[in-house]
């Protein structure tokens, strides 16, 4: 029996993740449920999961002042990195097996982050002058099998330099 609706979702979900995921590198095996982070937003943070036996079970974006769903496994011990105003993500390393097992995040100003145990294959992502704007990727039942980010230029911080008072003083 053939599903016209369903046939037409699996095409529309194939379209966006080839639009939003694999433009970008995957790291990691993949495999399992896709997921998108909004990529047009300026992240002031990272919530990551880790479980008993050393994966990265979850991982949550903050943008703005507002936290974004979960995704990926429920459970393990969670870690923040929170951001300081102005300050962006440039750099993500990690490693995985067969799951995600290690993500080191650093930032512009030089401080970073460490979410679970190194093991397996390595991989590093941005350090080009670009910050990190979203995330996408797939997880399974254990946590993330794969992880790719979205990549774009810090926006233009607006200048706030005010001019001195001038005198009004009336003659």
């Amino acid at each position: 029996t053939h599903h016209p609706e369903a046939m037409l979702l699996g095409l529309t979900l194939c379209l966006l993740w080839s639009a939003t995921c694999w433009a970008e590198q995957m790291y990691g095996v993949g495999g399992g449920t896709y997921f998108s982070t909004s990529s047009d937003c300026e992240i002031t943070g990272v919530r990551v999961a880790v479980g008993l036996i050393g994966l990265v079970k979850s991982i949550q974006v903050r943008c703005g002042n507002s936290w974004g769903p979960v995704f990926g496994a429920s459970g393990g011990m969670t870690q923040e990195f929170l951001l300081q105003p102005g300050e962006h993500i440039d750099t993500i390393s990690g490693s995985y097996r067969v799951f995600i097992r290690f993500l080191f995040i650093s930032t512009d100003w030089g401080r970073y982050a460490t979410f679970g145990r190194e093991s397996g294959n390595t991989f590093l992502a941005g350090g080009d002058g670009k910050v990190l704007t979203g995330i996408c990727g797939q997880h399974k039942i254990l946590g993330l099998s794969g992880l790719c980010f979205h990549w774009d230029y810090p926006p233009e911080e607006e200048e706030t330099t005010a001019s001195p008072p001038t005198s009004t003083a009336c003659k």
